[in-house]
């Protein structure tokens, strides 16, 4: 099976030793996106909708660098700092969705990379 790295300028470059995503056959793997906004590298967290908007619209760059998009998701991964943010960030997550939802979990973790309040991955299949 062929691994290849997908890359794209579109979403906030890695912020530590990994890739953005990786396919793997006809898996993609999404690594977590949090609310950089790639032109600036500056974080979006004036308010929970548009942080989680940010990283939706990061994992969508990522998806369409690899030819794919929300459709192909199979599974996704949220991780917030707080539950309190959960019906906040499942509003603006559910927009990005019309039918056929992924497989998902939610938790509310310790603490997230740069103090953020929203983390989501992504698994999606390209076959």
């Amino acid at each position: 099976m062929e691994k290849k790295i997908i890359n794209t300028n579109a979403a906030p470059a890695p912020i530590g030793p990994y890739s953005q995503a990786v396919r793997a056959g006809n898996l993609l793997f999404v690594s977590g996106q949090v609310a950089f906004e790639p032109s600036t590298g500056n974080l979006v967290t004036s308010d929970i909708p548009s942080e989680t908007k940010q990283v939706m619209e990061n994992l969508k760059a990522v998806l369409s660098a690899a030819g794919a998009d929300f459709t192909h998701i199979v599974k996704t991964s949220i991780f917030l700092s707080d539950m309190s943010h959960f019906a906040q960030v499942n509003e603006v997550y559910g927009s990005y969705f019309s039918s056929d939802f992924p497989a998902r979990e939610t938790v509310a973790v310790k603490g997230l990379p740069r103090g953020v309040n929203v983390e989501i991955s992504v698994i999606a299949f390209l076959g």
